[in-house]
């Protein structure tokens, strides 16, 4: 160990996740980041002027909160905080004028605005055109499709949730790549703003800051956020994978390059890590997409759906007046017979919140099936559904890149599901390693403490997994009889 860690420094993760956030201390001992959660707080969307949209700036208070805490736990243990590294989801983002001020709450990616602007950017941009030079996946929500709905960009610029945060506690304005990625609008194989897009859809060429790459300082914290928070005025920003997932797999645990990743948590994000973008058209048939990781890698990977069916379901129990408990319908649903009906997790009626349980009942009428009334059924439909989707995606991922696989990881909250990582272990047959759930604050936290030289000589990605694998608990599953058997499908429409 050297560097900052060895002088009692360390490392603060904002991680806000699109039902919660999380700010985490990290220290680097033994080749291993220990880890203290200091502050959790509930997010989400509310419909605020009409809009399902994020409360910033409660989001906002509770981050400086949460530094306060780690500040505060910090100083208790006799050290100090190096740098503060910020993830979130993906896509949405905030308007803020020449003088920095937010000019709306911004959208969330929940709200069905986007989805009457799809027609009209594809009117003016072909989208085999757009996958050709982007790569991007096509899902109405994404930026692109967000941004084709203001009526005046003038004068503002667009930053993305982390980045917004991040302007927030330095007063610097940049774009953090991985991120960038995600919004339909940079070059797949340039890694920079796919600036042609831009006129024809009536997008400002500066409407986005410069693009800033993980490990890369952003700035101070601002004076009166150091005031606020009692950190150093000199504690520092560090752009990291600022898209959860990005920093999520950093944290995959791989001790080989065969290896593929499903980061789970309220989305599922199914892929292969890969050196070059895949931009032929039986991709975008198939609907993948290229985003950028650290270190310039390509995440090759389909969102699909996620843990949001079931976080919805329990809320739906709840508000009926059941009392639930999810580890006894876990129990209920993994002793129900295999071969039940199933779903398309994907399918985008089930992005929007509420009466997600009549939701899937309905889906699985619409193909002949029935789904039986109790919760523990929807629960194993949901799970198998999920587990078919990945194997699926995965196939797919395998038939499209040419990248073999020989090992699933599922990181992030899904790791903690047994019923899910053993239906996956079945589905894809291939054995399933669940672990760590803490992946992103773990990625957040190696990439800070990288560049601030306490993992040694600028270890490469495959060195930190190496580490990790060595010092992290992880549970292994394995399939019973179809080892190795992963199903391709024929791309969809």
């Amino acid at each position: 160990m050297t560097g900052a860690a060895a002088d009692g420094g360390v490392f603060a993760a904002v991680d806000v996740g699109a039902s919660s956030g999380r700010v985490i201390l990290g220290r680097l001992r033994g080749g291993n980041i220990e880890v203290d959660i200091v502050h959790r707080f509930p997010n989400g969307v509310s419909r605020i002027d009409g809009a399902l949209r994020w409360d910033f700036e409660a989001l906002m208070e509770e981050i400086l909160t949460g530094l306060r805490a780690a500040g505060e736990h910090a100083t208790a243990a006799g050290e100090h905080i190096v740098s503060i590294g910020v993830d979130t989801w993906a896509v949405d983002y905030g308007l803020v004028d020449e003088a920095g001020k937010l000019t709306a709450v911004p959208f969330s990616y929940r709200d069905e605005r986007s989805r009457a602007a799809v027609a009209g950017v594809h009117a003016r941009l072909d989208p085999a055109r757009l996958y050709a030079a982007t790569g991007i996946q096509f899902l109405q929500f994404n930026t692109i499709y967000q941004l084709a709905c203001e009526k005046d960009l003038s004068g503002k610029q667009a930053l993305l949730i982390p980045d917004l945060i991040a302007f927030r506690l330095t007063g610097q304005r940049r774009t953090e790549a991985t991120n960038a990625s995600t919004t339909g609008l940079v070059d797949a194989v340039a890694g920079e703003w796919a600036t042609e897009f831009f006129g024809p859809l009536g997008l400002p060429k500066k409407l986005f800051p410069p693009l800033i790459q993980p490990g890369e300082t952003l700035g101070a914290l601002l004076p009166e956020v150091a005031e606020r928070t009692g950190l150093d005025a000199g504690t520092t920003v560090v752009a990291v994978g600022s898209h959860d997932t990005a920093s999520a797999v950093v944290a995959v645990p791989a001790t080989e390059p065969g290896f593929a990743y499903i980061s789970s948590g309220t989305w599922s994000l199914v892929g292969v890590e890969l050196g070059h973008p895949v931009l032929t058209e039986a991709s975008r048939a198939a609907n993948f997409t290229n985003e950028r990781g650290v270190d310039g890698t390509i995440r090759y990977l389909r969102n699909v759906g996620g843990l949001w069916l079931l976080q919805e379901s329990l809320r739906a129990w709840a508000h009926e007046g059941l009392s639930l408990h999810l580890d006894r319908l876990l129990d209920e649903a993994a002793a129900l017979p295999p071969g039940g009906p199933r779903i398309n997790a994907d399918d985008p009626v089930f992005i929007p919140p509420g009466t997600m349980p009549d939701r899937i009942r309905a889906a699985v009428r619409g193909h002949g099936g029935q789904l039986p009334g109790e919760p523990a059924a929807v629960v194993r439909c949901i799970l198998d559904s999920l587990a078919e989707g990945y194997a699926r995606t995965l196939g797919d991922a395998v038939r499209l890149s040419g990248h073999p696989v020989n090992v699933v990881h599922i990181v992030g909250g899904g790791s903690q599901n047994e019923l899910l990582c053993r239906l996956t272990a079945e589905a894809t047959g291939l054995p399933v390693v669940a672990g760590p759930v803490e992946a992103t604050a773990l990625g957040n936290l190696l990439v800070q403490a990288r560049a601030a030289g306490a993992t040694g000589r600028q270890p490469r990605l495959a060195d930190l997994r190496r580490q990790l694998a060595a010092a992290q608990a992880t549970k292994r599953y394995e399939p019973a009889g179809r080892r190795g058997r992963l199903e391709t499908t024929p791309p969809g429409p």
